[in-house]
């Protein structure tokens, strides 16, 4: 196990490497100039003596490979500097939002779970029926409708239209919650309808199940006895990376309803050129895929020793 875990360790650094290398050369790219930016924020006028001072102080003056070693060393030890507009350190703002985000990705995946799962295997139950049919549809429409685009028909119809829910989330009790996060659901729930779908049709052409009903098992008991822990065991990969993209990928949906989390924040670091805030946004989207990659892997190998044989090889 530790050699296995060692491997997959040894995989991810220079991963992780190659995201910092990008996120400090790409966000360096921008024609703002930090200090001038400083400056504009704080209100004041500072002298050309000034801004020199300030920038040998950031480090500004120096080779764009010192800086970026000097940089990756405060990031791994979690200093990512200070915001350009608010002056707090950006690991502060960050730990502020986070929460929010949290509880956002983690309702989100709920709803998923409950709706995927039962849609799924009801699909492949009742095969080129109407049920099959209709939960075909939602799932295309699903995978169709662009998140901004759920976004509206949500808020129109539960804030808007029948006034169930409020239009801007933050502060608004355990309801603030539900619209973002459905909007987040919506999509996944559609995909992995399918991919349960499909696993579930699969299992049922096995041996093992034409043997269970050889021996007089009903079909709900070779359903939810047998074949649901195999899809389980396909499905964990592949919530994990999902728990991933919702972590780092809710900017969109967060704006949308004013939801105070690190996804809004880095849409506002972007439009305010706050570049310390999007290079900690990028590090930290990065750490959490390769993260959760690490554990559904190793997860994936305590529950199937097949697939660890496999990444062993």
């Amino acid at each position: 196990m530790k050699k296995y875990l060692l491997k997959r360790l040894l995989r991810l650094i220079p991963v992780f490497l190659g995201v910092t290398i990008l996120a400090f050369l790409l966000t360096g790219l921008s024609s703002v100039d930090a200090v001038d930016l400083k400056e504009s924020s704080s209100g004041g006028v500072m002298s050309e003596a000034e801004k020199e001072a300030m920038r040998e102080e950031l480090g500004l003056n120096e080779p764009k490979a010192v800086q970026y070693l000097q940089w990756l060393k405060n990031a791994l030890r979690g200093d990512f500097g200070e915001s350009y507009i608010s002056g707090k350190p950006v690991l502060v703002s960050f730990c502020e939002k986070l929460p929010a985000t949290i509880a956002l990705a983690a309702l989100a995946l709920a709803m998923t779970v409950c709706l995927s799962f039962p849609l799924g295997i009801l699909s492949a139950k009742y095969q080129n029926t109407w049920a099959d049919r209709s939960i075909s549809l939602f799932c295309f429409a699903g995978n169709s409708f662009p998140g901004f685009f759920t976004a509206l028909l949500l808020l129109y119809f539960f804030s808007l239209k029948w006034n169930l829910f409020p239009v801007l989330s933050m502060g608004k009790g355990w309801k603030s919650c539900v619209l973002p996060a459905a909007t987040l659901a919506v999509s996944m729930t559609a995909k992995y309808t399918r991919q349960v779908r499909s696993a579930v049709l699969s299992e049922l052409e096995q041996e093992y199940v034409a043997g269970a009903r050889a021996r007089g098992l009903s079909e709900n008991r070779i359903l939810f006895g047998n074949v649901l822990k195999s899809v389980l065991l396909r499905m964990v990969t592949l919530l994990f990376l999902s728990a991933g993209s919702l972590l780092g990928g809710t900017a969109i949906v967060e704006t949308i309803f004013m939801w105070n989390g690190v996804g809004k924040m880095a849409v506002d670091a972007v439009s305010m050129h706050d570049i310390p805030v999007i290079q900690a946004y990028l590090v930290w989207m990065a750490a959490i895929y390769l993260l959760l990659h690490l554990i559904a892997d190793l997860l994936m190998g305590a529950l199937d020793p097949r697939a660890k044989l496999e990444g062993m090889r």
